[in-house]
């Protein structure tokens, strides 16, 4: 199963209603790195059903990635019950994504 592009709308709804881990992937179309990890992304969803995979594009939905303080893409950040749990920027292999949803 493939990370879920979502809309400022929809995060703020998924942030609102989903009780498991939510990571959001915040990237851009022309960033190298954001296409690096994106399958890798896209395989953790598949394998993971605790955990909800979502990718905002920080062109599309500017305000968002204000909020959320990222100026440097990609970003990586995990939410536990709407809070921000950890954070992290850059290209990682699965085992360090994996270590941002522990």
């Amino acid at each position: 199963m493939a990370a879920k592009q979502v809309t400022k709308d929809e995060f703020e709804s998924i942030l609102a209603q989903e009780t498991r881990t939510i990571l959001v992937d915040f990237y851009a179309n022309w960033c190298g790195p954001c296409k690096v990890i994106a399958p890798i992304l896209d395989e953790i969803s598949g394998e993971r059903d605790d955990v909800v995979i979502c990718k905002i594009n920080v062109e599309d939905a500017p305000e968002v990635a204000s909020k959320y303080g990222v100026r440097s893409i990609p970003t990586l950040i995990s939410f536990r019950g709407g809070e921000v749990v950890k954070r992290v920027t850059g290209s990682l292999p699965k085992e360090g994504i994996l270590g941002i949803l522990e």
